[in-house]
């Protein structure tokens, strides 16, 4: 094989990406969608519902949150992908939970649930 670090065709099927991207998050009730504040769904930018499909990921989509600082994490299901470009919403509790504020900056990565 002339790639062996992938890019190249080969046999095997690796299955969907990985989603990994660094967001700076905010509560929901920043943009007034209190409706949002008891559950456990975040809001993303479109350009992550593109990158989502491109890497084939399993429905439903399931997601890691880490604060990266103190390695806290959380698992979530996105609602709509309506945010600003490198913005994440997320109900409070939820960012509590991560013991993060608003703008700080979190990691989303995809996982799949079997």
């Amino acid at each position: 094989n002339m790639f062996p670090f992938g890019g190249g065709g080969s046999r095997y099927s690796t299955g969907p990406g990985v989603f990994m991207k660094t967001y700076k998050v905010y509560s929901t009730a920043f943009i007034g969608r209190e409706e949002l504040k008891k559950g456990n769904k975040i809001i993303l930018p479109t350009s992550a519902l593109q990158e989502l499909a491109h890497l084939h990921i399993t429905y439903p989509m399931t997601f890691r949150v880490v604060n990266p600082q103190l390695k806290k994490k959380t698992f979530c299901g996105v609602l709509e992908f309506v945010a600003e470009e490198g913005t994440c919403y997320m109900p409070y509790w939820m960012m509590e939970n991560l013991l993060v504020g608003e703008e700080d900056e979190i990691l989303i990565t995809s996982v799949t649930l079997k």
